[in-house]
């Protein structure tokens, strides 16, 4: 079954980009248009966060973030068969923080979220890395996709490790100097045991894990976010968020990821992937003692 998957994919990502950007277009009009792919909760997302916008206005980022969701779609597949200089000429980072703490010897922590291209910006990086990049991933349902997407996001050099074992395949790293980069903006699976906070006008819950692991270690966490400058053309933006996290309150890191990533997708709301139920959870009064946010629930 993987090569049934694979062979086909590798033989459409030979097409050069204009190309593959027309098969996106395509795509999108199917899939949106057409078929109207997780409609109601692309809008209601779009209407929790922004509900000063005209209707005009959401639909007009709904339009871009189909183009976005289906061009990273189509440029995954792309990743199967171009060389390393692909990516410095579509990805663009200064990785001077990373450099300084590779050069100090000290792993650090960095803190993303949901943003297009994810998959190039993380060939990007392993390219340009001075330690081992390590990366917890969820894994995909289907064993063939799932290995597919493991073979070409490791192929330079990352380190990936399942969400469902990362306890367990962590050990390995605890006394070895190393980046490790969270998508930390995940839905949680468990309410009760996160961390309760506005985003974007909404109590949302948010996994403590990141922060948990961040303070366990005592090391620096770097924030990351992307942005998109043209078709296929990305850059990302490191900002250290602390040098120590075990020297914040409980919390408190958590409430500065917020802000920074709800800026950024302000910034750019076409960028983030509304097709995720990132508000399914409602909030609940006896999660109150897990309410970190300095004002009160919306």
């Amino acid at each position: 079954m993987y090569y049934l998957i694979y062979v086909p994919l590798f033989l459409i990502s030979l097409l050069p980009l204009r190309v593959l950007y027309v098969l996106s277009d395509i795509i999108s009009f199917f899939l949106f248009r057409v078929f109207g792919y997780r409609k109601k909760v692309i809008e209601m997302n779009l209407s929790i966060a922004f509900p000063g916008k005209s209707v005009t206005e959401r639909n007009s980022i709904k339009r871009k973030f189909h183009r976005n969701f289906t061009d990273s779609f189509i440029e995954t597949i792309k990743c199967l068969s171009v060389s390393k200089d692909f990516y410095d000429k579509h990805c663009k980072t200064d990785f001077t923080l990373f450099d300084q703490f590779a050069a100090e010897g000290i792993s650090c922590q960095m803190h993303a979220c949901h943003q297009f291209n994810w998959e190039w910006i993380n060939l990007h990086w392993s390219l340009h890395f001075k330690q081992p990049l390590v990366i917890v991933y969820m894994p995909i349902s289907s064993k063939s996709i799932n290995r597919l997407f493991y073979k070409f996001r490791t192929k330079y050099g990352t380190h990936m490790l399942s969400a469902t074992e990362s306890r367990k395949a962590f050990v390995a790293w605890r006394n070895k100097t190393h980046a490790l980069a969270l998508i930390a903006d995940q839905k949680p699976a468990a309410p009760k045991y996160c961390y309760w906070l506005n985003f974007f006008h909404r109590p949302t819950a948010f996994v403590t894990g990141p922060e948990k692991n961040a303070a366990m270690k005592k090391c620096p966490v770097i924030f990351g976010r992307a942005f998109k400058t043209a078709r296929g053309k990305y850059e990302s933006s490191l900002t250290l968020a602390c040098k120590d996290a075990s020297l914040l309150k409980p919390g408190e890191l958590t409430v500065m990821y917020r802000d920074y990533i709800e800026d950024a997708i302000r910034r750019q709301p076409d960028m983030y992937l509304w097709s995720h139920k990132r508000f399914k959870h409602e909030w609940n009064e006896e999660y109150r003692n897990n309410w970190i946010d300095k004002n009160p629930v919306e």
